[in-house]
């Protein structure tokens, strides 16, 4: 009896923690509005050109993401070509970078005096809506494939089987049977891109040039002017998109079909041609979602681009000497908590919601826990500013590892109850017959038979916090800036090499993160297939006896 205390009292702890992270700081954020704010905002003759500035890239980044993330995945999937998942992780490396360092690599490689502007010759006007769009499309991209290479995976081939002995075209069957089919993850892509461009000033900040969006302008007038009440509003436009688009996920998710069991995987007809010309085609899409990270290695690792081109540590050194130390511990050290921390509460709260019943509080939990998806960063960080400035722990690292764990929340959240649901749904009933705790049924079954959810888990909570700027921005001090954050800063003094050498760290970071995940998955993988191994030996010498 003790111990079900426990566990309760743990349980509205953890939602109380939720909606003081969560429900409060919203609350605070719209508390702290002025009549004459929304006048000032609204009336400003800067405020629709912004507005318009914003719509515009993000439609066109938007358009451009999902439909070159559903012909790679569609691509990647229908056909033969091997080391699939080596081709999904190098799509994928553009994730482990902040949005300004797209931003940057983009200026590095086209601007006035860029790479292929020196090397072609030619200018392509990057600062304004062309830049901003090519930034948010490397941003962007592989969020929308990762969700079309998982839905791709799930397809039943029968239905192919069938409408080929109707004489359907392999067009025909595209638009009749994929695009359909597909529909469903389109809308989540389309959601999920919007949202992030939308919100995003990493990459406007350092492209957009006389461009001004919505999050940079609120950045400025916040950071810049310490106007809270106007950043408030601004705060309020870029929030009601993203609340729209969870609702209208929500809504799809609720009222949805549910996929069908898939009978049959699909059967990919050989073509070496078509696989050559894939090969081909994957080079070049990776090379050029990677030429930033080589703009980062020309311009961080030369003496002084384009002039001198001889390798050298100096811009390196520079840093070091300038204080690169200090924000290269506080972000390892925010990620370490914020991973740590993050993949228990959200762990824990995955178990409440997907294996204690539905009740009032288990269902506003779950509301809460994936509410957190439609807040922006930015947004999320100056409400925090307006709520927490006053606590104790505000100039310090904890209230950046706070904002991050609410702000990456969902995410493992989902990851956690997805593979929690899926065990037997009467094990809480036997474990109660047996006098056996839902904390030791926690500890003792779930968490070791979740173990590779568990480390995705950590991975993501850890390279997320090590990217994030917008969540952070309005809450760090000179003792608590972070890698991310020194990019724009480097950036406003024109020390571009600063920038390049700053986003290559943090890339090579989570890679070695990104590489542990894996190896210890790996392991895990092993040591359970060798336990399965060791159960069939037992129970066919039982057989053998019997």
């Amino acid at each position: 009896m003790r111990k079900n205390k426990t566990f309760s009292s743990l349980k509205y702890a953890l939602l109380v923690y939720l909606a003081v992270t969560v429900l409060l700081p919203i609350i605070v954020l719209f508390s702290k509005i002025r009549g004459d704010s929304i006048t000032g905002v609204f009336k400003s003759a800067q405020f629709f050109p912004m507005l318009k500035n914003s719509l515009i890239t993000t439609v066109i980044a938007t358009i451009i993401s999902v439909v070159l993330a559903f012909a790679l995945a569609y691509a990647l999937n229908r056909s033969n070509v091997r080391l699939k998942a080596m081709w999904v992780i190098l799509f994928s490396i553009p994730m482990l970078l902040p949005s300004i360092s797209h931003g940057t690599g983009v200026v590095l490689l086209f601007g006035d005096n860029g790479l292929i502007t020196n090397l072609l010759g030619w200018n392509i006007h990057v600062y304004g809506y062309t830049g901003i769009i090519m930034g948010s499309v490397l941003y962007s991209f592989p969020v929308a494939f990762l969700l079309f290479y998982d839905s791709f995976q799930y397809e039943d081939y029968t239905i192919y089987e069938s409408s080929s002995v109707l004489g359907f075209s392999k067009w025909r069957q595209f638009v009749k049977i994929t695009l359909p089919s597909m529909k469903g993850t389109i809308v989540s892509a389309c959601i999920s891109v919007f949202t992030m461009v939308f919100t995003d000033y990493g990459v406007a900040l350092i492209t957009g040039g006389m461009k001004m969006t919505l999050p940079v302008y609120m950045y400025r007038e916040v950071i810049g002017l310490m106007d809270f009440s106007s950043g408030a509003v601004v705060g309020i436009v870029l929030l009601a998109p993203a609340v729209v688009a969870f609702l209208l996920d929500l809504r799809k998710s609720n009222t949805g079909v549910s996929a069908s069991t898939v009978t049959k995987k699909y059967q990919v007809e050989r073509n070496t041609t078509r696989d050559i010309l894939l090969y081909v085609g994957f080079s070049l899409a990776v090379f050029l979602l990677c030429l930033p990270i080589v703009a980062f290695a020309c311009q961080g690792f030369v003496k002084q681009y384009p002039i001198d081109k001889t390798f050298s540590l100096g811009h390196l050194r520079s840093l070091i000497s300038g204080g690169l130390k200090t924000p290269l511990i506080v972000s390892i050290a925010v990620a370490l908590l914020t991973s740590l921390f993050g993949t228990i509460l959200s762990y824990f709260a995955a178990y409440i919601t997907s294996r204690s019943g539905k009740h009032i509080s288990n269902k506003a939990m779950h509301f809460i826990s994936l509410l957190s998806l439609a807040i922006p960063g930015v947004v999320l960080g100056l409400s925090f500013v307006l709520t927490f400035k006053d606590v104790p722990i505000y100039s310090t690292i904890f209230i950046l590892v706070i904002v991050n764990i609410v702000h990456f929340f969902s995410s493992p959240y989902l990851l956690a109850y997805n593979s929690l649901s899926k065990f037997n749904s009467n094990l809480e009933d036997v474990a109660a017959t047996l006098g056996i705790s839902k904390m030791r049924l926690l500890i003792s079954v779930y968490v070791p038979s979740t173990m590779l959810t568990i480390v995705e888990m950590y991975a993501y909570y850890f390279v997320n916090a090590m990217i994030t700027i917008s969540a952070v921005s309005f809450l760090v001090n000179f003792r608590t800036t972070t890698l991310s954050l020194m990019i724009p800063q480097l950036e406003s003094q024109s020390f571009m090499e600063g920038t390049a050498i700053v986003s290559l760290m943090i890339l090579a970071i989570n890679l070695i993160v990104k590489g542990l995940a894996f190896l210890v998955k790996l392991y895990i993988t092993k040591q359970e297939t060798k336990m399965r191994a060791k159960h069939e030996i037992l129970l066919v010498g039982e057989e053998d006896v019997k």
